[in-house]
């Protein structure tokens, strides 16, 4: 004899209701509908357009905070729950390496870099700065070619922009007025 699968009945999807506004959970709903999974309950929950649920400290838990008395003090708690907190910055595995100062050549243009020193993809080497200049779209893109770092794609005035120390970058941003 085969046993027959427990179907979403009418009766089934009240109680599911009924439960679900409860806030019991849904392993817990399973349990007491009997012949569904924790899964199905889920799936049938989202099918039927339920809303969800934020997911509760625990029945009689203590959380550790004080009770607010007055409603100015809810809106003051509410508002410094609110704000948004400045992301953690991130640690990088490998030190920033430590730059040797070059002495500024003669003959170089606005954005420091001599006008012989540009190159196109077509000339670009291993040991050349790889740092674009210009639009790419444009007839007029070069790389910089300047002698790179060993180890790095840059020489050293472009590893300087582009390996800046986090401490830095903050600095920058907040000094720019981006958070």
């Amino acid at each position: 004899m085969v046993e027959a699968i427990p179907s979403w009945t009418d009766e089934r999807v009240e109680l599911l209701r009924r439960l679900w506004e409860d806030g019991l959970s849904a392993s817990q709903i399973a349990a007491q509908l009997g012949g569904v999974t924790r899964n199905a309950v889920i799936g049938k929950v989202h099918r039927l357009g339920l809303a969800g649920r934020v997911k509760p400290n625990g029945a009689g838990q203590v959380t550790g905070r004080k009770k607010v008395e007055t409603e100015s003090e809810a809106a003051d708690a509410l508002a410094s729950e609110q704000t948004i907190s400045e992301p953690p910055a991130v640690i990088s595995h490998r030190p920033a390496p430590s730059f040797p100062i070059t002495p500024p050549a003669a003959a170089k243009e606005p954005n420091g870099l001599a006008v012989s020193e540009r190159v196109t993809i077509m000339d670009l080497r291993e040991s050349m700065c790889r740092w674009p200049l210009g639009d790419p779209t444009s007839p007029d893109f070069r790389f910089c070619g300047g002698r790179a770092i060993t180890g790095l794609p840059y020489c050293t005035q472009h590893a300087q922009i582009a390996y800046q120390p986090a401490a830095e970058r903050k600095r920058d941003r907040r000094v720019a007025g981006i958070r």
